[in-house]
């Protein structure tokens, strides 16, 4: 069972990303479940969690995107649903008709696209899919969360009478405002509202003589507002018909709230579903923002990150415009603890951060930002000791606390573990306290435990380098610079720099000549020596870089010369059959040419329809019948050879113009003459010279002739080809 402490979720920062993920969310409830997230317990449930994220991310690119999810909590009303004989107000029932339909037009997409989203449907089937709130409420409660006038036959007729008696309440009031603005005795303003009644404006001294109840007056006592009273009994009866609605809708609250009621758990089902659905979706904008996939999980001990990004150093850079450099770290059975050492500010403890909180996430059900041929599997325990940890509240130094730490970790450390310690065996006497982390270190690695762990300590680079399953590692620094790179190297130990930092710092060359006086010889040649590996290993790395390079353009280069010779081959088959084709032609034509001279001197018809008869049958027999289909293939591939032909010329034309150009020793050539065997330059063929006229000489290929520049010539001894 998967086991992490709140100090690790601590240590690695995991409350940072959870607050970036509820800012993504668009519900109060979702970002509140943001905030909760921790790692899961069982590897099935997280492989759920993991999936529907990725599926949501997915619907960011295609073209079915899912659909608002958005919703009004009802918490408050659910507990009101909840106490027996309690009746919601007409606004709740509108929010719980919301939420009802929200839900079900989610999942109803879900249903019909779970070839994409089979995950988040697997959630979603879980709902029940119901309308028989919605109905229910809507029966009573109109779109703008008023109650409907035919939400009962008594409602409707105490509002239609409700509006009767407006009528004459308007009615009377008119009458009244006409006939005592005729006599002067109204204002200016001549009406007004008191009591959310309509009532005269009637000036001071006249008040006396308007019939009505008076309901009030100005500040300045100079205006007496008079409700009239032929009004006033239409008042009375429209108050007694407002009391009648308010008690009628009081009623069909109530009994609306009985209905809705037994649907509470499904309400409550709802509520947690939307919101479930919102923490995928903040995930999943998280994940959009931080390139995040999910890797390979296994079951092989295997924990491989590669181009691994700190999230929240990657965002925080992004917003400043600034580079986040990538790290690769594998842990295996046969490489399952690293020691990470180098200067200070140099990257180490960020790297050992980026494994742990990957993980973390991973484990919680986040997608994480690493190369798709990332893999890893899943640890029961994460165990973390880094930065200053000074208990003030039990009194306890920082190696006191270290300690105490250490001996949890003995306590739970196993092969299913994975532990992260910054600064290893720090805050102590530097040979005892090294001591004392040596035997830890060799503790973990006999209990199998995958872990990283930095240092500056010889003692623990020196053991890691002995022990078969573990490995050093460093973060490069530029030699020449002495700026970090911020790049793991793993397979060696890193130095320091503590004397190269300082004088690059300023420190007079003299105190940092008396400081190394004052250590060892032999600390300072081991770690001169680690320096001056480190160094050679950046330039190995460099010089390995471009052979890699070199190697490429080689294969591409062998790659392009086999192309190019499989064509050749292919053209010179093609030229073979076209000279045994012309060959052919040529004996024919001797053949023919021989009857017809024949025929010449003996005028013999009958002869030379014979020979001619037979030539044809002789040929006839050699030949198969062509189908039409095979003559126009036939065609169409003599076509593609002549095309290949003339776009080879053009290349070894162009060839010729680059060569003509370059600088070339050229060695004293031959005289050429008539009868010499020749070729081309850059040719096969070998024919011999015919004639030779102006620096031209006209060569003799057997089938056909050329006229050529004796520069483009060059002899052939006789027996060579």
């Amino acid at each position: 069972m998967i086991s992490i402490t709140e100090k690790t979720l601590q240590d690695l920062q995991f409350p940072t990303v959870l607050e970036t993920i509820s800012a993504g969310c668009n519900t109060d409830i979702g970002k509140e479940k943001a905030l909760q997230i921790t790692p899961f317990r069982d590897k099935e449930t997280l492989m759920q969690s993991l999936m529907q994220t990725s599926e949501y991310v997915s619907s960011f690119e295609n073209n079915n995107a899912i659909p608002n999810h958005g919703f009004d909590a009802i918490t408050h009303e659910i507990k009101f649903l909840a106490i027996e004989d309690s009746f919601l107000e007409v606004g709740s029932f509108r929010k719980i008709a919301n939420l009802s339909s929200t839900t079900n037009f989610l999942l109803n997409f879900l249903r019909k696209f779970d070839d994409y989203y089979p995950n988040l449907n697997a959630r979603a089937s879980r709902v029940e899919l119901t309308k028989d709130i919605i109905t229910h409420i809507d029966a009573i409660v109109d779109k703008y969360g008023e109650i409907k006038d035919n939400a009962s036959p008594a409602l409707l007729s105490i509002r239609q009478n409700m509006n009767l008696v407006r009528g004459k309440v308007n009615q009377s009031f008119g009458v009244a405002l006409t006939q005592y603005n005729g006599l002067g005795y109204l204002d200016d303003i001549k009406e007004s509202f008191v009591q959310n009644r309509r009532v005269l404006a009637v000036l001071a001294m006249y008040r006396r003589k308007v019939k009505g109840s008076i309901l009030g007056s100005s500040k300045t006592g100079s205006i007496a507002y008079i409700e009239p009273e032929a009004t006033l009994k239409y008042s009375r009866e429209l108050a007694n018909l407002e009391y009648e609605e308010k008690e009628e809708i009081t009623r069909i609250l109530k009994n609306l709230s009985n209905i809705i009621r037994p649907y509470l758990p499904l309400l409550i089902e709802y509520q947690d579903f939307l919101s479930d659905i919102d923490v995928v979706a903040g995930k999943a904008k998280y994940a959009n923002r931080i390139n995040g996939i999910l890797p390979t999980i296994t079951e092989e001990r295997r924990l491989f990150f590669r181009e691994a990004y700190h999230p929240i150093l990657y965002l925080n850079n992004k917003q400043k415009n600034e580079v986040t450099h990538p790290q690769t770290i594998e842990l295996k059975q046969e490489n399952r603890i690293i020691v990470i050492s180098g200067p200070n500010a140099g990257g180490k403890t960020i790297s050992l951060k980026t494994v742990g909180l990957l993980q973390l996430m991973l484990q919680s059900g986040i997608l994480i930002p690493v190369h798709e041929r990332s893999e890893t599997f899943l640890f029961d325990r994460i165990l973390t000791d880094i930065g200053d940890n000074q208990s003030i509240e039990n009194h306890l130094s920082t190696y006191s606390y270290r300690l105490k730490n250490m001996n949890y970790f003995l306590k739970k450390c196993n092969k299913k573990t994975m532990f992260l310690i910054d600064e290893f065996g720090t805050g102590s006497d530097p040979e005892l306290g090294g001591a004392l982390a040596e035997i830890f270190l060799e503790e973990f690695y006999h209990r199998e435990a995958f872990g990283i762990i930095t240092t500056h300590y010889s003692n623990l680079k020196i053991l890691a380098n002995e022990l078969p399953f573990a490995t050093n590692a460093n973060m490069m620094f530029d030699e020449k610079s002495l700026e970090p790179m911020y790049k793991l190297a793993l397979g060696q130990a890193g130095s320091s720099f503590t004397f190269e930092v300082a004088q690059k710092n300023g420190i007079p060359f003299g105190l940092i000549n008396r400081a190394k006086k004052k250590i060892e010889v032999g600390k300072v040649r081991f770690d001169k020596t680690i320096a001056t590996l480190q160094k050679e290993r950046s330039k190995l790395e460099k010089t390995s870089l471009n052979l890699k390079e070199e190697e490429t353009r080689a294969r591409e280069e062998s790659k392009k010369m086999e192309n190019i010779n499989t064509r050749i081959q292919q053209k010179l088959e093609s030229y073979q059959e076209l000279y045994d084709s012309n060959q052919k032609i040529i004996y024919i034509g001797q053949k023919i040419d021989d009857i017809a001279e024949k025929y010449f001197n003996n005028k013999n018809k009958k002869e030379l329809i014979g020979e001619f008869l037979k030539i044809v049958e002789i040929e006839n027999s050699k030949r198969k019948k062509a189908t039409p289909k095979e003559v126009k293939a036939k065609v169409e591939k003599q076509k593609e050879v002549i095309a290949e032909v003339q776009v080879k010329v053009e290349e070894i034309r162009k060839e010729k113009k680059e060569k003509k150009l370059k600088p070339v020793i050229e060695k004293p050539k031959p005289i050429l003459k008539v009868g010499d065997r020749v070729r081309m330059l850059d040719g096969r063929s070998v024919g011999s010279i015919d004639s030779i006229e102006k620096n031209k000489a006209t060569v003799n290929y057997g089938i056909f002739t050329s006229k050529v520049s004796l520069d483009e010539l060059e002899f052939v001894e006789a027996g060579k080809k």
